[in-house]
């Protein structure tokens, strides 16, 4: 007669798949490496979001968004291209220029 245990281990034996008592299946070291991988690359992004957080980034760079340059470093340089391509005379870029608060020449602190 056998007890319990033993006719849960026949069953298992005889009814589980086919690796069944003869140790893993051929592909479980490839699942495993696999699936480290995985959690390498996760833990790699989740810290380079966190850096980019940290830094102040909020959007991704190919999300657009506000330019990084001003509207008046914009229009000096708008100026300044049209007056090298000869569009305007030294006087209309002079005037232009003041009427921006810009005398040419004059780099403003912490600017460059």
């Amino acid at each position: 007669m056998t007890t319990t245990l033993t006719a849960a281990a026949e069953a298992a034996t005889r009814y589980g798949p086919g690796w069944a008592g003869h140790g893993p299946p051929p592909f479980a070291p490839f699942v495993g490496a696999a699936m480290l991988c995985l959690l390498i690359l996760l833990i790699a992004l989740g810290a380079f979001l966190l850096v980019r957080a940290k830094k102040g980034h909020h959007r991704p760079p190919w999300a657009g968004g506000p330019s990084a340059e001003s509207p008046e470093n914009a229009a000096r340089r708008v100026l300044a291209d049209r007056f090298a391509k000869g569009d305007i005379t030294v006087e209309e870029f002079m005037e232009r220029a003041s009427a921006l608060n810009w005398t040419p020449g004059q780099e403003e602190r912490g600017r460059r």
